[in-house]
């Protein structure tokens, strides 16, 4: 490992952080793992209502959209819970979630999911072309998630793992997944969202990219460990270059 660290920092991460990017290394409330706490849009960027160290300026600049406070249940864990594209949001049926609230404030149709599964920013992996999801979930809540979402949804693994959504991140442009994804996985979830998918990390090595990444069609955040290789890796893989 100590002889890869020279080519694990980035030539000059200043000039990397400049606006001119397309990918922004950033962290809310001194925590990297942005994924966990928030997700973008083409319309809307969530973020929690009770962190008070969010950049909000870096945040709208580089998704280009607008940015809204909010928390799920009482939770800051957002990205976590919430799973969303342009045309719809789907919430987790848990204590104190009003899906007509959420309905106002996000102006965009929600529903809450069927389901006794409440993670839903990892169980579903979507952009504005289609959405593939945990096996584990039911039809019922397929039913949901197409309808919400308007997009076809099909149930798949990323490396094997249920939590597509925590293993991967997907924009209109393309998708980065977690670096064991076998190739029928990742041809398949180049079919079902229509977009060119490669495998990376984010963090410093962290293959759970939903967990790392915020992103849209306009750009993406990541945590400030994030390496100048993979902040190389993120740019082209989610078409940003």
């Amino acid at each position: 490992m100590d002889q890869l660290k020279p080519f694990l920092r980035a030539p000059n991460p200043k000039k990397r952080d400049e606006r001119i990017m397309s990918v922004v290394r950033v962290n809310f409330n001194k925590l990297p793992f942005l994924g966990v706490f928030a997700l973008a849009t083409d319309r809307i960027a969530i973020v929690p209502d009770r962190f008070s160290k969010v950049p909000e300026k870096t945040v709208r600049e580089t998704l280009g959209v607008q940015m809204v406070r909010t928390n799920v249940s009482y939770s800051p864990l957002v990205g976590v819970l919430i799973a969303a594209n342009s045309n719809g949001t789907i919430l987790p049926n848990l204590p104190g979630v009003d899906e007509r609230k959420f309905e106002e404030k996000l102006g965009m149709k929600t529903a809450l999911l069927p389901s006794k599964y409440t993670a839903l920013g990892n169980l579903i992996l979507a952009n504005d072309r289609g959405a593939i999801v945990n096996p584990s979930l039911q039809k019922p809540a397929l039913k949901v998630i197409e309808e919400i979402l308007d997009v076809p949804v099909e149930r798949g693994t990323i490396a094997g793992l249920k939590n597509v959504g925590a293993a991967g991140v997907a924009t209109n442009k393309g998708a980065l997944l977690h670096p064991d994804v076998s190739r029928e996985e990742l041809e398949k979830v180049e079919d079902i969202l229509e977009v060119p998918a490669d495998v990376g990390t984010a963090s410093g090595g962290v293959k759970y990219l939903g967990a790392c990444i915020v992103a849209n069609s306009n750009g993406a955040l990541v945590g400030k460990p994030t390496t100048g290789p993979e902040l190389g890796r993120i740019e082209s893989s989610l078409g940003f270059v």
